[in-house]
């Protein structure tokens, strides 16, 4: 005979008393370790955080105060620098316009590779002054073939154009750039523009940027600033060009005004050949490449110049999953390559002691990790906390005056977008957790800090495949695609807290907790960003 089962089974009131009785231990474990560590832990986080918050205020008003100076008694570029157009000689001809190459790096481009060739040949540059190359790492087969079909129709019409792959992506596009300058007929080069696949410049372009490099020989790098060409796609484009548009508008005019340095963007610039050879070259060491190789050459004394009304069109990640991985490069690869350079940094005696503090505390520390780390830690988890732990409290010149300043400093650059100024704030503290996990990541070189996975872009690819077509309902299962686990767990924490003060606190703090808990579950169910349909 089979022996009864010890299984202990409980009526429904037995296991109700039960779990009482779980949820009475947990909450008598909350109040033995709530007054010796979580109340002294969370104020020491309330200080640290007033005190990022603090260097990140000074930072923007200092640099609001600068760029109010610039404007009004900063001299243009045409007055700080000499410059003189291009003309035709009679007696040299084109050889007096400085050899130019255009690099154009690519990895899988099937939607905007036509619009970036397109508009690198038609820059206004003498046809035998100036070669335009293709630098293919992509893996379709039939990408490769488009791309090199419309190669050879240029060259077909009498454009210098070079298709040159690699058989591998060993250091992914500073590889690609680095191999593309050791071709032979790069030789004869004095500058290189680099175009990212979506970039399309005016035909002016050249002929506007190079003079400052032709006649001042202590600038190895003019930046032109980016115009989104898809901003009103959607909301989340629109909450990027905010963001970018006070990157161009003060931070690149306030660095290139001041001190003539600031990061390279990867893009839209024009080099001086001979700077990066100096500098040592392209290296893959970080995702970000570009800001690695400003950061050398500007240690041995070149200067920059940022053109903020040279514009170059270019496209914005519309699709979440994108703009995630973008975020994640440009967030782990600046913390990365501060953790390497910190020392070289200081080291160095080419520059000065005030553009060393510069580059180390204002460049790296406080634009590329304190304002990462302090959005999130403050505003998604101190403050919520302070909610569960009354105790501790939060003056209110760190958590309503400091945060408003700084956030209108920053909406400066986007007068368009002011009245999106709260979605704007909801939606950058959601990225806050991104940018926050990557730059950790940088710092402590930990698994993913050289995860480099290219921006997608669309081009024309959404209205091609929407255009007089209804796509297709999509099945319900497949929200389980699009959820993100973690915002939905951020979010429930929120919104939990904001229930708590809802009901016993006093601050009011559930006005901001509710709005950024629905912030956080809108983008953890994937509701936010273009969809793009499956074709």
């Amino acid at each position: 005979m089979e022996k009864p089962s010890s299984s202990v089974v409980l009526l429904p009131g037995q296991a109700a008393f039960q779990g009482k009785g779980q949820m009475a231990e947990i909450g008598l474990m909350w109040e033995q370790i709530r007054n010796p560590v979580i109340v002294p832990f969370l104020r020491l986080m309330v200080f640290v955080c007033l005190a990022m918050s603090t260097m990140l205020f000074v930072e923007r008003v200092y640099m609001g105060v600068v760029i109010v100076l610039v404007k009004i008694f900063g001299k243009k570029p045409m007055k700080r620098y000499k410059w003189e157009p291009m003309r035709d000689d009679l007696e040299l001809g084109n050889s007096s316009y400085p050899m130019v190459l255009v690099q154009i790096p690519m990895y899988n481009e099937r939607e905007v590779y036509q619009l970036s060739i397109g508009a690198a040949c038609g820059l206004s540059w003498p046809s035998d002054r100036i070669i335009i190359q293709v630098l293919d790492d992509s893996t379709d087969p039939l990408v490769k073939d488009l791309v090199e079909t419309e190669c050879g129709k240029w060259s077909s019409k009498g454009v210098q154009i070079k298709y040159e792959i690699r058989n591998n992506r060993t250091g992914y596009k500073a590889g690609a750039l680095k191999e593309g300058l050791k071709r032979s007929y790069v030789k004869q080069c004095d500058y290189v523009v680099i175009f990212d696949a979506d970039f399309q410049p005016e035909p002016d372009y050249l002929l506007r940027a190079i003079p400052f490099l032709a006649h001042n020989p202590e600038i190895a790098l003019v930046q032109a600033r980016w115009k989104f060409v898809n901003s009103d796609e959607c909301l989340m484009t629109r909450m990027q060009e905010m963001s970018l548009d006070y990157h161009f508008t003060v931070e690149q005019e306030v660095g290139s005004s001041t001190y003539a340095f600031f990061g390279f963007n990867g893009t839209a610039g024009v080099w001086r050949i001979a700077a990066i050879n100096e500098a040592g070259g392209w290296k893959a060491r970080t995702t970000v490449e570009d800001m690695d190789l400003a950061v050398r050459a500007s240690l041995r004394g070149w200067k920059f110049l940022y053109l903020g009304d040279l514009q170059v069109k270019n496209e914005l990640p519309s699709t979440f999953k994108a703009f995630r991985y973008q975020q994640h490069r440009w967030s782990c690869g600046p913390a990365n390559l501060f953790k390497k350079m910190v020392g070289e940094i200081i080291r160095n005696k080419k520059v000065t002691l005030w553009k060393k503090i510069y580059v180390i505390y204002s460049f790296f520390f406080v634009r590329k990790i304190i304002a990462h780390i302090v959005t999130f830690a403050f505003y998604c988890f101190v403050i919520p906390m302070t909610v569960l732990v009354p105790e501790v409290e939060i003056p209110k010149w760190g958590c309503v005056y400091i945060p408003t300043i700084i956030t209108l400093l920053n909406a400066v650059g986007t007068p368009r977008s002011l009245h999106l100024l709260i979605f704007w704030i909801l939606f950058e503290n959601v990225m806050s957790f991104h940018r926050t996990k990557a730059t950790f990541i940088g710092l402590l070189d930990a698994g993913r800090v050289n995860e480099w996975v290219v921006t997608e872009k669309l081009g024309d690819g959404t209205k091609n495949k929407t255009a007089g077509v209804k796509a297709p309902r999509r099945p319900f299962f497949r929200i389980t695609e699009r959820m993100h686990l973690i915002e939905l767990g951020i979010g429930a924490f929120l919104f939990f807290c904001a229930c708590q003060d809802l009901t016993f606190g006093k601050n009011n703090y559930f006005v901001y907790l509710y709005l950024q808990s629905f912030a956080f579950f809108i983008v953890g169910f994937g509701y936010v960003g273009t969809f793009v349909p499956n074709s």
